[in-house]
């Protein structure tokens, strides 16, 4: 990912047929101005073409090349194809040449491929005609360009001819001022179905722009890719981003290249950083580093009612209020962090509930001006339980269970009022203080600082907020799917309050396992933009299965070359290489992305 010039590349020969100093017409050739032409029509196409098989004929340099598609009726083309079926199975039985028999064998095999592909899966067929027009301004330079033509033309199983005697026509027909010219059309267009004309193309070619936004990238021939991230139509119905590649293949360089670039356009920032990666990059920016692994600046009290909108659409409806709305989240929490049965659960619900009320919050209560100071905290709620428990044994297990969250070992993460209190757009919750801890401790606390995080993001429709989950896979688990279901919901209803979600991960299986697939492919699916890099094994075969991968964006992948990646922007596909400017690296930190 070495920085490159940004020069505008200008197409020469493009230049010339549209504003020439004059036109003299040949038999074989024409004269443009200054540059030496020739027009070809390709009049043979193979039987058997691959993947992205027009980008050799549509990319050979100094020329000039048009392509037309019209969609003609299937019938008409079917019946052919029948009779030349018959008149090749008949040619292969009575011919006595055996290298004839052959040819026509194969020839009534693939004239049934096609019958079938285009009756039995309903195929749009169409005329398709291609011409291409050498220029060069020497003799020398033309003979070598019209000899490479030949040769692009011969391995990739094509024959073109030169239009002799229609240049003139040829010329109309393939400058962007002139309609579609019948002679030429008549003499080149050959009956091909559509899926083998959109097959040929395997990348866009043409760049990608918002016109309002960021350099993000550069296509596979050298083109600017320009993004705003927040612009909505068609079908880029959200901002959020799906990022997904094996360690090493510059994923890390790739969220902080769009983390600065939000940034430099005034979006705020939220990272859950569990490997300390970006803790230098926020640092860089004057942003805030919390230690939310459990240090004092950075306890989010999990009883602390925020005033967030419903998830949920049906809750929404309902208009619950916040305390009804975080009871839910505190059901999710619990049933991370311990093990209760449905009777525990109801009566520890019962206790919260209490607790609240013995705090003056009730189910209408406007909790807007309350300090962090005014709710309770796990003590509370443990010391109410172990009380409850004198009167009633049910409780006694309870009390056990949560002794550990309010004194124990794990108050130093959710014992506690809340502390957490950023103040830059820029806000890295670090994490990596968790790496020894048990797996409910991990997946608790991060659905904790997920709570958290959307109330950033909701709590002000006018600005814009982008939530980076780096290693999101941590925030799965099987056994209590609630989890993924907030953090999809989460992704489901940013666009509505100006605000977006990045899933980074390099597993995707984790996404789709058996027990959360209905959950975890949909949270892949919602972001209209998808940044696929290198990877393998299994998880190329999730998201083979998964986007419906192409052969070619299958090779891709598979490559893992650094800093090259198939960018998806809502429907649109490009293979994309991240060449990120020089001045960038300076805040990227030494950890990750450099």
């Amino acid at each position: 990912m070495k920085k490159k010039s940004n020069a505008t590349i200008i197409n020469h020969s493009l230049l010339s047929i549209i504003t020439p100093l004059g036109i003299r017409l040949k038999r074989n050739g024409l004269i443009i101005g200054e540059n030496l032409a020739k027009i070809y029509g390709v009049v043979k196409y193979p039987g058997k073409v691959s993947y992205g098989w027009l980008s050799k004929l549509m990319n050979i340099s100094d020329t000039v090349v048009t392509i037309t598609f019209r969609p003609i009726d299937s019938g008409e083309f079917i019946e052919s194809i029948s009779k030349g079926i018959v008149r090749n199975r008949s040619e292969a039985i009575y011919n006595n040449d055996p290298l004839i028999q052959q040819r026509a064998e194969r020839a009534a095999i693939d004239g049934d491929k096609i019958i079938e592909s285009i009756d039995g899966e309903n195929q749009v067929v169409g005329a398709m005609s291609l011409s291409m027009m050498s220029l060069g301004k020497t003799s020398k330079d033309f003979e070598a360009i019209n000899r490479k033509i030949q040769s692009v033309v011969a391995s990739s199983g094509c024959k073109a001819r030169v239009l002799s005697n229609l240049q003139k026509q040829a010329l109309k027909n393939i400058s962007p001022y002139y309609e579609r010219v019948d002679n030429i059309s008549n003499i080149l267009e050959r009956v091909m179905p559509m899926k083998s004309f959109i097959g040929g193309y395997p990348f866009s070619t043409s760049g990608y722009s918002d016109e309002k936004g960021y350099y993000f990238a550069k296509d596979s021939s050298g083109n600017l890719v320009i993004l705003d991230t927040w612009k909505r139509g068609g079908d880029r119905t959200n901002s959020n981003f799906t990022i997904l590649g094996v360690a090493g293949v510059g994923k890390s360089t790739v969220v902080k290249h769009l983390a600065l670039s939000e940034y430099m356009k005034g979006t705020k920032l939220l990272f859950i950083d569990p490997e300390s990666e970006y803790r230098e990059f926020a640092e860089s920016l004057d942003g805030d580093v919390i230690n939310a692994g459990g240090g004092v600046n950075g306890r989010i009290n999990p009883l602390q009612i925020r005033d967030v909108p419903a998830l949920d659409e049906s809750d929404e409806e309902q208009g619950l209020g916040p305390m009804a709305l975080h009871l839910k989240n505190l059901e999710v929490f619990f049933n991370l962090y311990i093990k209760l049965t449905e009777i525990q659960k109801a009566l520890l619900k019962s206790s919260i509930i209490e607790l609240y009320n013995s705090f003056d919050i009730t189910w209408d209560t406007d909790i807007k001006n309350r300090s962090n100071e005014d709710f309770p905290v796990m003590n509370d709620l443990y010391e109410r339980i172990l009380n409850q428990s004198k009167e009633n044994s049910d409780y006694i297990n309870i009390a056990i269970l949560l002794k550990d969250i309010a004194v124990g070992g794990d108050a130093f993460l959710f014992g506690g009022h809340t502390t957490i209190n950023p103040k830059s757009k820029c806000v890295v919750l670090d994490t990596f203080n968790l790496q020894n801890a048990s797996s409910n401790i991990k997946k608790t606390q991060y659905f904790n600082l997920l709570t958290w995080c959307w109330n950033e993001m909701s709590k002000d429709r006018t600005k814009k907020v982008l939530l980076i989950a780096d290693e999101s896979y941590l925030m799965i688990d099987p056994k209590v799917p609630q989890s993924l279901i907030f953090l999809r919901d989460v992704a489901k209803r940013a666009r509505k309050y100006e605000a977006g979600l990045a899933i980074v991960s390099h597993s995707v299986v984790d996404f789709l396992a058996d027990e959360v697939k209905m959950y975890g492919q949909a949270l892949l699916d919602i972001p209209s933009f998808k940044i696929l890099m290198g990877t393998d094994g299994k998880n190329l075969t999730e998201l083979k299965d998964l986007y419906n991968l192409t052969d070619a964006e299958e090779s891709l992948l598979l490559q893992k070359k650094r800093g090259q990646a198939l960018l998806m922007v809502g429907s649109k596909r490009l293979k994309v290489d991240f060449e990120i400017p020089e001045y960038k690296f300076e805040y990227f930190g030494s950890r990750g992305g450099r």
